[in-house]
């Protein structure tokens, strides 16, 4: 089995514990070797369920104290998406595009609500496609964005590595400090969309 699998069924397995064991905000999950144990994985794998069910909001990690639940509502996202997790090639290209289309929705909130401040926060990103384009989707001030985004980025992850030359992030900033959409997006098209379209 494929690591990218074992992370996956990592996931789903630690999730249909806390439901079998009815844990409820508030209660402390078993350790990362207590789990890595009990469900005979790396603990790597673990790690890596973990940060997944932490970016769905279901679970969060107290420094010193351990991992603990947190409140929570319907969560249909972890079922929605969960179905979708390298699953065959034709969802990985739904996830892909999915991803696409939520991005360019982000950067035109972006254009429009940005702030000298979150402009500022968005220079001084490295050249790495998730760690700039997450600050993108943070000047949009939509949480739930945020969240989809964070999701879905951190399963894009296992799937694909998107590697962009550095006229790509220069040339989103001078575009960014314009405040203009159509430039941004015409980049955005330029760099991400094409690149993904010839290699998918």
């Amino acid at each position: 089995m494929t690591t990218s699998k074992v992370y996956i069924e990592t996931f789903w397995q630690i999730h249909r514990m806390i439901e079998e064991a009815g844990l409820q905000p508030g209660d402390r999950l078993p350790s990362e070797r207590e789990l890595a144990d009990r469900l005979r994985v790396g603990r790597s794998s673990v790690r890596e369920a973990l940060r997944a069910l932490e970016l769905l909001g279901l679970i969060e990690t107290r420094r010193g104290e351990g991992t603990f639940m947190k409140p929570f509502g319907d969560h249909q996202l972890i079922q929605l998406l969960g179905s979708f997790i390298l699953q065959g090639n034709r969802e990985k290209r739904d996830l892909i595009e999915t991803k696409l289309l939520i991005e360019r929705i982000c950067l035109q909130l972006a254009c429009e609500r940005l702030t000298d401040q979150k402009l500022e926060h968005i220079a001084r990103a490295e050249h790495t496609y998730d760690l700039f384009f997450q600050r993108v989707v943070e000047a949009t001030d939509n949480y739930l964005l945020l969240r989809i985004w964070l999701v879905l980025n951190d399963f894009f992850e296992h799937v694909y590595t998107l590697t962009l030359p550095s006229e790509f992030y220069e040339q989103m900033r001078t575009a960014l400090q314009k405040r203009s959409c159509e430039e941004a997006t015409a980049i955005y098209e330029q760099y991400v969309m094409q690149k993904m379209s010839k290699e998918n």
